[in-house]
């Protein structure tokens, strides 16, 4: 009996042990709630259990439902802190009561502070905010339904300093900059993206299941667990197997082409820009690997001294070496090569450049206007203004075939890119933590079929109000930058801007944006078509990015009177223009990239003036436009319309008013 009454006990102290209070990933020391609104705090405890909250002096307490479920809803509160919070046995120190901003979509949010770091070197070099905090959403998918909570992490939430910084989301390090400078009270950036996934994966089940039912079978299909792992297994090994062929059949794993004593003299010379030149059959140059190699004399002064080679964008993967050495290794087309050189590496004379390109589709090829060269100095690192000590690069290489390979077989399981993953994983289980608005950058990967894209836009902001309980929860869409989609496919494309009317699946896109954005009141537009690069996907200039997203929460939640880009309010024909009334003056002269159409639909450039608040649209064989449309391109780069503080007004299509 004493041996079976003790047996309890020892069982009763162990359930007691384990029967802690849990909160979600987001409640960490170190975080940012949301001053002004009612804050959630949430979390999971024994059925029945008493949960009881010490924050800021005051005592809140709730009891466990029957699923160990449990909320209590803290007051308004006013920006301030440090503040500590315990709830039971657990202890939170360091928490702000601030602003709180969910940044969400795809990979130019996902964009690092060291991406752009060159772009503003003595800035990140010399910023640092310890009431700026840094939370990245862990990437987790989920075919099944919502979860209850996202991964774990250890990085937690973080004070703003380059440190932290560097892997984090550039548009939400600027941001957050930006808005501390106009508030001046704590700043929680929250940012939850994953670079190339729809804007499917980011709705919920519920929202979709009616009008899009096809969507839903086809995440269901992979509502498999064995099946996705044995495919992404089949695939692993499949890669693994393609890349031991290659290796063996590569000449220059054999013959050693990185060594700077090998012998090039009999290797054909070709320019990087001449892509046709590097093939040498009909095949040659499309899948596999191809050999560039480049000599370098260094002088007596720059030799042994650290430098950074330059070598621009490539496409697809590369490994590079330097005498021999490798500097650097990039595993995808979209990052810039910035590969450091090591003090003592550079020698005096002849020093040789090599470069193994490794494609599984498209072609081989150097990406046009980025730099190509090895800098030197203090300076090296950055790329506005360009290092002062530069050697430039030759656009000749050495060039020598590698292995000619077929493709590689394999199966896609990127669940990241099934409708309603993201939601279910990393959307909902961040609701219903207080926050102040949403960003949404995402689109890029859904310009192929652009149709759609307003209605499923309207379906996210619908059921992530729904998810917050919200239903003005503020939203800023940032509108696609400028880019030439032709450069997406993986072949070499000429970078001519594009004169001609075009059928523009990224000008439909951000025509979907403006549509509801305008629909909205809740909703404004961040215009950013100047912001682009014709052949980066990923443009640097994400500080001036975010402020235009920070301008629109001035508008949105802090309801400043803030001029935002031009909108069109009025349209008429009236002696054979076509007459714009904008919402507030624009700056005056010649205006580009616009297009009228008569009544069998066919646009044709049109020439168009500023006069104060209106646009003047002429085409001297058009008697009755029926529609003008404004910036309709991937790549709008002669696109000029802008307020007088030099906003860009958005890209368009209007049925005129006769």
């Amino acid at each position: 009996m004493k041996k079976l009454l003790t047996f309890c006990i020892v069982c009763l102290c162990a359930s007691l042990a384990e029967a802690k209070v849990s909160l979600p990933q987001l409640f960490q020391s170190g975080m940012v709630m949301q001053r002004g609104k009612a804050i959630p705090v949430w979390g999971k405890a024994d059925a029945g259990e008493q949960i009881t909250i010490q924050f800021n002096k005051k005592q809140y307490t709730t009891t466990a439902d029957s699923n160990g479920k449990w909320r209590i809803d803290l007051p308004q509160m006013k920006a301030g802190g440090p503040y500590e919070m315990t709830v039971n046995d657990l202890q939170l120190t360091d928490i702000m009561i601030g602003d709180v901003w969910l940044l969400s979509g795809q990979s130019n949010i996902d964009v690092h502070i060291e991406r752009v770091y060159p772009q503003y070197v003595q800035e990140i070099d010399n910023y640092e905010n310890p009431n700026i905090r840094l939370f990245r959403v862990q990437n987790d998918t989920d075919t099944h339904g919502v979860k209850e909570d996202i991964r774990p992490t250890n990085i937690n939430w973080k004070p703003l300093n380059k440190q932290n910084a560097w892997p984090f989301s550039a548009i939400g390090y600027f941001l957050g900059k930006r808005m501390f400078e106009k508030t001046s009270v704590a700043q929680g950036i929250i940012v939850n993206s994953w670079g190339g996934t729809p804007i499917e994966a980011w709705i919920s089940a519920d929202s979709l299941a009616k009008d899009y039912p096809a969507l839903i079978e086809k995440t269901r299909f992979y509502d498999n667990p064995d099946y996705v792992r044995t495919q992404m297994h089949a695939n692993q090994l499949a890669d693994q197997q393609w890349n031991k062929m290659m290796n063996e059949k590569d000449p220059g794993i054999q013959q050693n082409f990185t060594s700077p004593d090998y012998n090039d003299s009999d290797w054909q010379t070709v320019s990087q820009w001449d892509h046709q030149s590097w093939a040498t059959s009909g095949r040659r140059g499309l899948v596999g690997t191809i050999w560039l190699r480049q000599h370098v004399n260094v002088d007596k002064a720059h030799a042994g001294k650290p430098a950074r080679l330059m070598l621009g964008t490539l496409f697809d993967q590369d490994i590079t070496y330097l005498n021999g050495k490798e500097i650097g290794h990039t595993y995808y087309q979209y990052p810039p090569r910035r590969y450091d050189i090591p003090e003592g590496l550079l020698r005096e004379g002849d020093n040789v450049i090599t470069v193994r390109f490794i494609n599984k589709y498209g072609m081989a090829h150097f990406i046009p206007e980025k730099p190509y060269l090895i800098a030197f100095g203090d300076d090296r690192c950055s790329i506005n203004p360009l290092p002062k000590d530069v050697i430039p690069l030759s656009e000749n290489w050495k060039h020598h075939a590698g292995a000619e390979m077929t493709s590689c077989p394999s199966t896609d399981i990127s669940l990241q890119n099934m409708p309603t993953t993201l939601y279910n994983a990393v959307l909902y289980p961040l609701a219903p933590y207080a926050i102040n608005g949403i960003v949404w950058y995402q689109g890029e990967s859904n310009t192929g079929n652009p149709t759609p894209y307003a209605d499923y836009l309207k379906k996210l902001i619908g059921c992530w109000r729904d998810t917050w309980q919200d239903q003005q929860m503020p939203f800023v869409i940032a509108q696609l930058a400028n880019y030439d989609g032709r450069q997406q496919t993986g072949m070499p494309r000429p970078i001519t801007p594009q004169t001609d009317p075009v059928n523009s699946g990224w000008a439909q896109l951000r025509e979907a944006q403006r549509i509801v954005a305008k629909a909205d009141q809740r909703v404004e537009l961040a215009v950013l078509n100047d912001l682009g690069e014709t052949v980066d996907i990923h443009p640097l200039r994400k500080k001036e990015a975010a402020e235009r997203i920070g301008l629109c929460f001035d508008r949105l939640v802090f309801n400043n009177k803030v001029k935002l880009s031009p909108e069109i309010i009025a349209s008429e024909v009236k002696d054979g223009k076509v007459i714009l009334t904008l919402d507030q003056p624009i700056l005056s002269g010649t205006l580009y990239d616009f297009e009228l159409a008569g009544s069998d639909g066919r646009f044709v450039n049109a020439e168009a003036t500023a006069d104060g608040s209106r646009i003047l649209i002429t085409h001297s064989s058009l008697i009755t436009p029926t529609a003008v449309r404004y910036a309709w391109k991937d790549n709008p780069i002669r696109a000029n319309v802008r307020s007088l503080s030099g906003l860009p007004m958005s890209s368009f299509e209007l049925t005129i008013n006769n």
